[in-house]
Order: structure tokens, then sequence, then C-alpha cells
């Protein structure tokens, strides 16, 4: 189990082997969002830049457009919170820039409100051109950052601060705009009564639901969307042909982030199955991440109750 914060700093490590080009750039939280190795084996080319995010985009921007690979780094509230630099000199101008927001949603836990990124996905998938991935585990998360790094164009990688359990196999391999299954009971249905489509933290949760339900003779598969923008619209509809409802669960915002997505999909599909969201609808506070999950709604008794409620 690792953090997916953590995956990111060992991939960046990796990156800067390879390539000479990617650069790191902090915003005074390097030992958070795992730089900090980086920055010591790699100092001429990691820019701290204090406390002052909008400025880091804009530097950031800057070193894409002179053919670096810059990753700027921070806290995904923290990021977010400069959205009108990120529209023009990431989305706007197509820059290559590489935008990392950790420590996402409830799952920070005792840092708080003012800490917790639950707005980010909704923002960065509107902008054209976003491309926004939420890795589920160590594995997706050094896969996704890999990928961005050899990505033309702007990707928001948004990680966790909690560690997450291991939800793929070793021969997984991340693709874009592809969802992926991560569980589903043996001997496979040919109809389930839920798919749960989950992303990043509640990844696991989503499993732990699946696996209590399965116990108690009801078919239920979890669906994990790594990838945001561009969303998979297939992979709902698919889903949507052999379930009797979809229930989504994310550590955002109940408002333009998965649930929206995959609403937005079924729309599209013209599918006739309910949606049933699982979200946060307020601000955060301060606790332990499974505290929180569970009183938000975002645990697996929670995701069960979802699944099973009107059928």
């Amino acid at each position: 189990m690792k953090a997916t914060r953590e995956a990111f700093g060992e991939a960046l490590l990796e990156l800067g082997e390879k390539n000479p080009a990617v650069v790191a750039l902090d915003a005074d939280l390097s030992k958070s969002t795992m730089t900090l190795a980086f920055a010591k084996k790699y100092p001429e080319r990691h820019i701290e830049l204090g406390i002052a995010e909008q400025n880091m985009v804009g530097v950031g921007a800057g070193l894409a457009l002179c053919g670096k690979v810059p990753f700027i780094t921070s806290f995904a509230c923290f990021l977010v919170g400069r959205l009108e630099p990120l529209r023009i000199a990431a989305a706007y101008n197509k820059t290559n820039l590489k935008i990392v927001g950790t420590h996402a949603g409830l799952g920070i836990g005792d840092d708080g409100a003012s800490q917790m990124g639950l707005e980010d996905i909704a923002a960065m998938r509107a902008l054209p051109g976003m491309v926004v991935l939420q890795p589920a585990d160590e594995l997706e998360a050094k896969q996704a950052v890999l990928w961005a790094a050899a990505h033309d164009g702007p990707v928001y990688l948004r990680l966790t601060r909690q560690k997450l359990v291991d939800c793929h196999k070793p021969g997984y391999q991340f693709q874009l705009g592809r969802c992926d299954r991560v569980w589903a009971p043996q001997p496979e249905p040919k109809h389930y009564q839920a798919t749960i489509f989950a992303s990043g933290g509640t990844v696991g949760e989503a499993i732990k639901a699946a696996q209590d339900l399965t116990a108690r003779k009801f078919a239920a598969q979890v669906v994990n969307a790594a990838t945001l923008a561009p969303f998979d619209e297939e992979a709902v509809r698919q889903a949507a042909a052999v379930s009797e409802r979809l229930v989504t669960v994310e550590d955002h915002n109940i408002n333009g982030g998965l649930g929206s997505a995959v609403c937005e999909a079924a729309a599209a599909a013209g599918v006739g199955v309910p949606v049933v969201r699982l979200g946060a609808r307020s601000f955060g506070e301060s606790g332990m991440p499974d505290e929180l999950y569970d009183k938000h709604g975002l645990s697996a008794p929670h995701i069960v109750e979802a699944c099973l409620r009107n059928l």
C-alpha cells in the first residue's frame, strides 16, 4: 500500500534519470508533494517558488514553451484556486504543462476543510484540452505519471495523501480514456444488480462493498475510472446494458466529477437505468480519513446501501 503521491515521487525520480528535460516546481510543499527526493538528486532542475502557486503556473508554462517538461506541484485545492492562470497559461495555449494536485479530497484527514481539494476535478474537466487523471493505486499512478510526461499537452494529475490498497495486478497497463474493471464476482454473471464506478481513493471502498454484496448473493462489479477527461462513455453504455443500476462514488464534490461524467455519458447514450451518486455534498472537516469517508457517505457500507436501495 502506498499513497499515490508517493508513487508520483518515485516515478518523477525515474523520469529525471531518463529525460533531462523534466523539471519540478514547488510552492513550499516539496516534502508533502514528494518532490524532495528529486530536488536533492537534481537540484538544478528543481525550482522552489514559495507560497505562490499563481506564479508557479506562469513559470511552469514558460518552461514548457522553452522545451522543458515541467511538473508543477501543490495541494489540489491551492492549484485550482489559480484556475484563471491555468485556463490561459495551460489550457488555452495548449502548453506541455503537467499539473500535480496532491492531498485531494476528504481522504487527507486531519488537515481539515481548508486543505481539501473537493472541486478540482469539476474545474479541470471544464477546461478544453485538459487531460484529467486520478489513479487508484501505486501501479496505476506510476504508469499515469510516465504517460503524462510523454504526452504533448496539459495534464492534471490528482493524487492522495492516504495510502491506497493495490487494485491492479502486475500486468496492468494504463490506457488514456479507458475505464477498467477491477473486481467482479466469480463465476461472472451475465447480469448485475449494480455496477459501481469509482475513482482514486474510493476504489478500495467500492471493492469492499462489492465483496460484501456478493456474500449476500447480490451481483455487483467495480469499474475504475482513472481518466476523468476525456471520459470513457462506452464503458458506461456497456455497464448499463448489463446492470439494473449504476452507482458512482468519489472523494470529490457531488457535482462536476465522476458522477456527473457518468450521468452525462448515460444521457448521451440514452440508457434507461438509474444512476445513484455518492460524493461530498458540503465542505470537509478535520478527522481521520476512514471516519470522514463514513460520515460523508463514501465508505463501503454506504456504497452497499446505495446498491441495494429500492431494489
